[in-house]
């Protein structure tokens, strides 16, 4: 009986003890309730990177190389809808929760997620126009959430920027170092500093069709960041680009040893970008590219300029890719890009050369004071030095090259060099500035597709037709009439 009263006394307790609340009933043991934030981070960043070889829709939209076999798709300007980044909006959200838990309000992952919220939303609303923003990121609070102009959605972020800035320098100033998990800037928060202002005055470019909306304030916030650089650090140099480092295992460079015999002969470019360089006797010809194998046979040696031919963007694939196949057209620098798994360089995604052309933009179109020239010469400089290309002075004195001064022609010549040193890095920014300019010209044809006109934006995601109907339909018919890639969103206005 004694044996049986603690036997008893023991199945008690032991039921006491295991007694758990509905809640705690509810939570699956298996899967976790939190994540570090610095593992949230390192998620976010990968969604922000655009790949180079890899996106060849981009290249080849861009006009910098086309894809010249058939089977392998085609060059056509075809597309439809995209993707908003809502998923990675919401880990943001979720990555600034578990770092408040930990550090409080004010940590360098609140700095970043501003810039994120800004950053992605920006990038939607370059693909589509107005977008769904404020009422955004409720969850099932509210699954059909109302568009905000892309007017509304320029302002909230350049201030969401300027809040970034702001809390990066106060953890700059407390020397915190909490930050883990970067894949870009190796958890540098004054690198992160002068990336945000660097990224802010592409913002601001992009707005140049309403600079003078006192809304905006778009010369205002440009001249503020340039003439303050203890408030507003920028890139100085190449070593300050946010890129996006390949290695010979995880991340292997996307055209590589591994894969010569199956693309090798696929990336033929385009006249756009290589009959430019070409045309300035750039010594960036010779890096990028391998001679035409015709011109070689015709007595042309590597050295020679007239030796590099790229392919006429409009041409229909049946003929660029006979013609690539004769020896007609240049392909890819076969030595440079499928030299090593780990690649010969880095993907830029926001750098130091496209800085210095946006600033002699500003200046070129009288937003703020300074030498414009200057600053075209350092954007040309930076991205011939990226190249391994150190000397400069020859190909800037030439009379094509030289800045002609604060003119529509300097103008042309800035966002035509900037649209040289965009080849192969930051996503579509080439793409936008030429639908923001018409700089430089792209060509057209049976090869592009889409009635021969070069598109404006993207579909709306099919989700949102179905889910949102309403909110979707008056987005719509406010900016566009219809759904239509060739309308102009109100940046283009």
């Amino acid at each position: 009986m004694k044996n049986l009263k603690y036997l008893l006394i023991i199945t008690v307790l032991a039921f006491a003890g295991c007694e758990k609340s509905f809640e705690d009933l509810q939570v699956n043991p298996n899967q976790p309730a939190s994540a570090p934030p610095s593992l949230i981070f390192q998620g976010v960043l990968n969604d922000m990177f655009d790949n180079c070889w890899n996106d060849n829709i981009v290249m080849r939209y861009s006009q910098f190389h086309l894809c010249n076999f058939n089977y392998y798709g085609n060059n056509e300007y075809n597309w439809t809808t995209s993707n908003f980044d809502f998923y990675t909006l919401n880990n943001v959200v979720k990555m600034e929760e578990e770092a408040e838990k930990l550090a409080g309000p004010d940590n360098p992952y609140a700095a970043l997620g501003k810039f994120f919220r800004a950053y992605f939303s920006i990038r939607m609303s370059l693909k589509f126009g107005d977008i769904p923003f404020s009422e955004a990121l409720q969850g099932l609070e509210n699954t059909t959430p109302t568009y905000d102009t892309q007017k509304a959605v320029f302002v909230a972020s350049l201030n969401m920027l300027e809040e970034a800035n702001d809390l990066l320098a106060a953890n700059i100033a407390k020397s915190d170092n909490s930050l883990q998990g970067d894949i870009y800037l190796g958890n540098d928060l004054v690198q992160w500093q002068k990336v945000v202002n660097t990224y802010k005055l592409r913002v601001l470019i992009h707005l140049s069709n309403h600079a003078d909306d006192s809304d905006l304030n778009v010369k205002g916030r440009f001249a503020e960041v340039l003439n303050n650089p203890a408030k507003y650090p920028i890139m100085e140099s190449l070593t300050d680009n946010m890129a996006y480092t390949y290695n010979s295992s995880t991340n292997t460079y996307p055209t590589n040893p591994g894969n010569v015999g199956f693309d090798t002969k696929r990336y033929n470019h385009s006249d756009t970008y290589l009959g430019t360089l070409v045309d300035l006797k750039d010594p960036r010809t010779f890096v990028v590219a391998d001679p035409a194998e015709a011109k070689i046979a015709q007595g042309l040696t590597a050295a020679d300029f007239e030796a590099y031919v790229g392919a006429p963007a409009g041409e229909g694939l049946d003929d660029m890719t006979f013609k690539m196949g004769n020896g007609d057209y240049s392909a890819i620098n076969q030595s440079r890009y499928y030299s090593t798994f780990a690649g010969p360089e880095p993907c830029i995604q926001i750098g130091y050369a496209e800085l210095c052309f946006n600033i002699a933009e500003a200046i070129n179109r009288g937003w703020v004071t300074g030498d414009a020239g200057d600053w075209y010469e350092k954007g040309i400089t930076a991205s011939m030095n990226f190249y391994g290309i150190t000397d400069v002075a020859a190909y800037l004195a030439q009379p094509e090259v030289a800045y002609a001064g604060n003119t529509t022609d300097g103008l042309e010549q800035i966002l035509l060099q900037k649209y040289l040193a965009f080849f192969q890095n930051s996503g579509w920014e080439a793409f936008y500035n030429h639908r923001r300019t018409g700089v430089p010209a792209f060509h057209v044809g049976d090869g592009t597709g889409n009635g021969e006109r070069i598109p404006k934006r993207f579909q709306y995601p099919a989700s949102e037709r179905n889910t949102n109907t309403i909110n979707y339909d008056e987005a719509v018919t406010r900016q566009y009439g219809d759904d239509d890639i060739n309308m102009a969103m109100w940046l283009l206005k």
